[in-house]
């Protein structure tokens, strides 16, 4: 970017030398000359020579406006080439009234470059952010400032940039850029904001849902203090859907918190890809995993015994929990649609010790079965202070994933 913007800078500087030169009363000879001799020796990448020869010119006495002007334009680009960004910025700032347009933007991305190439962030940020006040639009130069303000330790700054540009994206229906989200993650980490944290990890899961993003939001989900370990199950339950369950303790415990739900059908099918995984069958653990196996077989036939009993008690009580903890089995023996209808009766009781939890669980339901839109509707509509609605809304991102 370096020469491109340099070349940029010499080009102008050299435009308008020689419309000067066109002009035989706009410069005299004695300053022409050495400027002339400046432009030769930035085409030949000597730089310091070149500040040396603008020197020449300037010592000229009795210069004209339009000879100064000449003189600091020839400068910046001498000066930019050498490495020497102050005198350029000098230069630049003695000018800026007569330079507009394009032009001016050109100088502007130059010097905002020059910093961030010296490492001096604080002024790569100044120049950034004056080029956007200009009315620039590079997308280049807004990585630049995103970047000087991340390096210079404004973490608040680079997270406010990167949050509208992408907003911005998202308005336009564009996914942002996965390298603009993980350095959002960084910034709000740096800055101990987690709520912005949680905000740029969802959007990783939901356009770049890879197994590490899920993961990490899982987990920091987990850790709030206001989660529920009764909610366990269902966070499984999501981390298996996404590919992030992988441990076969993780596949262990999770079978045997849905064999304690009343939820066999499900516990089978945790085991069975924790087997098709490699992650159970194997090691030191593996007769263990088979024991867990068999019981969870006893435990499906068991329950497909009791399925009527079960079934006749549920729709006689007042309270509907019972009717969707059987529809949600029904629904994971495969019985999908029947085990919808009794999640639904049960819910429209409208006497439940946890409603929260039976939406969430209607939600996963619908999910499972396919209807993806339905299951958004209802993942929206969970509520609950103790993370029932926090893991709905992650189960929503991915069943908006999945549409």
């Amino acid at each position: 970017m370096r020469q491109r913007v340099l070349s940029r800078i010499a080009g102008a500087a050299f435009a308008a030398l020689m419309l000067c030169a066109q002009a035989q009363d706009a410069v005299r000879p004695e300053v022409g000359k050495p400027l002339q001799a400046a432009q030769e020796l930035i085409k030949a990448g000597k730089y310091k020579d070149a500040l040396a020869k603008v020197r020449d010119a300037d010592a000229i006495s009795g210069k004209t406006a339009n000879e100064s002007y000449l003189i600091e334009r020839m400068r910046i680009a001498a000066a930019s080439g050498a490495g020497d960004v102050e005198t350029a910025a000098r230069s630049f700032e003695a000018i800026s009234a007569r330079v507009s347009g394009a032009d001016k933007l050109r100088m502007i991305e130059s010097l905002a470059g020059a910093y961030y190439r010296a490492r001096d962030y604080s002024k790569a940020m100044q120049w950034g952010q004056r080029y956007f006040k200009e009315g620039g639009t590079s997308p280049a130069i807004r990585t630049l400032l995103i970047q000087s303000q991340y390096l210079g330790g404004d973490f608040a700054g680079a997270a406010r940039e990167l949050t509208t540009e992408i907003q911005q994206a998202e308005k336009a229906g564009n996914a942002p850029a996965e390298d603009r989200l993980k350095l959002l993650v960084n910034a709000t980490l740096k800055m101990n904001d987690t709520n912005g944290y949680v905000w740029a990890l969802e959007r990783l899961v939901t356009y770049y849902p890879k197994k590490e993003y899920w993961v990490d939001l899982l987990s920091r989900l987990q850790r709030k203090p206001n989660f529920s370990d009764r909610l366990a199950l269902d966070t499984y339950r999501l981390s298996l859907a996404t590919g992030s369950l992988s441990a076969a303790n993780d596949y262990m415990e999770m079978a045997q918190l849905a064999l304690q739900a009343g939820l066999p059908g499900e516990a089978r099918q945790v085991v069975d890809k924790g087997f098709a995984a490699g992650a159970l069958g194997v090691g030191a653990e593996a007769e263990r995993h088979k024991r867990l196996r068999d019981l969870v077989a006893k435990r499906v036939d068991e329950d497909k015994k009791a399925q009527p009993e079960a079934l006749a008690q549920a729709q006689q009580a007042k309270e509907g929990t019972a009717l969707v903890n059987l529809g949600m089995n029904l629904v994971f023996n495969g019985d999908k649609a029947r085990g919808l209808q009794l999640m639904q009766q049960g819910i429209a009781k409208d006497k439940l010790k946890r409603g929260e939890d039976a939406k969430l669980h209607l939600g996963i339901a619908q999910l499972i079965v396919g209807d993806n839109s339905r299951a958004q509707t209802t993942f929206r509509s969970v509520g609950g202070s103790d993370g029932t609605a926090d893991l709905a809304r992650l189960w929503g991102l991915f069943a908006r994933r999945k549409a």
